[in-house]
């Protein structure tokens, strides 16, 4: 286990924030526009192909500096894949674009940034509903998943999820171009999410009680995420959507625009249509709970281990 890692990766990305560099993340996308540019078929063979050669790079570039920062005295060695690590956990930069979503001059164009679907015909509660929809399902994306990997496979795991993360948001739609070229990534991240986005919404769920002071919120949250968990096409995005909406107390889901074409999905929640600005607040201060259980959790672990 890789707890020491991941607390100090955690700290870090808590702090500091995203450093002055060219992302990893950026380097596979490039990576993949290149494969995609030269490979490109309306097929699964190809899409199969680009997701083998990026993983493959991939671990072997992780497994080749982790091997050589062995030489190094432990904990320098700590220190520097800390600090690589923390690249690939995103809380900070999550919280911070949804929280400037808030306050930009444009905020469609700030929303536009972080979603795939269309934001320029949006109104003020859909700009809101998405905010919260995003928080929600990036927790689990960018934070407890790779968070996850990390502890368990160490650098190796973190990245190849962010690979495979990647992967599925560039190729992983169900538009007529990437049907096929996209259906093994797509596949394959909603494996890798499938014990992290119910974690993600456990978590949810759990700090809502705290959040709501309301004994009967217990029953409700749970009630929620089981009957609106599984509504939306991703086996995995509704929990902790759904789990959000009952912490925030809103509806969420419902039909939005993704590529010019107007998409059809259920609503997820119990609670107001309109959504605010304070409900978007009042999401982004889960951020304090997931803060303070993972930084515990982690250095328990560590002390224990």
């Amino acid at each position: 286990m890789f707890f020491d890692i991941a607390l100090l990766a955690y700290l870090i990305d808590k702090y500091f924030g995203e450093f002055p560099i060219k992302h990893p993340v950026v380097w596979m996308g490039e990576f993949i526009q290149a494969f995609e540019a030269r490979f490109y078929q309306d097929a699964i063979l190809p899409g199969g192909l680009l997701v083998i050669g990026l993983l493959s790079v991939i671990f072997l570039l992780t497994s080749g500096f982790v091997y050589l920062t062995g030489f190094l005295p432990a904990f320098l060695e700590l220190f520097i894949l800390s600090v690589i690590a923390s690249t690939g956990i995103a809380m900070q930069m999550l919280h911070d674009s949804v929280k400037q979503v808030l306050t930009a001059n444009e905020p469609r164009e700030a929303l536009s940034m972080l979603v795939s679907r269309d934001t320029q015909q949006m109104s003020d509660t859909e700009i809101y509903k998405t905010c919260v929809e995003t928080w929600a399902e990036n927790l689990s994306d960018g934070v407890v998943a790779p968070l996850f990997y990390l502890m368990l496979f160490g650098l190796e795991g973190l990245f190849l999820y962010k690979a495979i993360n990647t992967l599925d948001s560039m190729v992983g739609y169900k538009t007529p171009r990437y049907y096929r070229f996209g259906r093994v990534a797509a596949r394959l991240d909603d494996l890798a999410n499938y014990v992290p986005a119910r974690l993600t919404a456990l978590l949810i769920v759990l700090f809502s009680w705290q959040q709501a002071n309301n004994p009967k919120s217990k029953k409700v949250a749970w009630k929620i995420l089981w009957r609106d968990g599984h509504k939306l096409e991703s086996p995995n995005a509704g929990l902790p959507i759904s789990a959000m909406a009952s912490a925030v107390g809103v509806k969420l889901g419902g039909d939005a625009v993704y590529h010019g074409k107007l998409k059809h999905k259920p609503l997820l929640g119990d609670g107001k249509n309109l959504v605010t600005a304070d409900d978007v607040r009042q999401a982004l201060k889960m951020r304090i709970k997931f803060d303070g259980f993972f930084i515990l959790s982690l250095m328990i672990a560590w002390i224990l281990n």
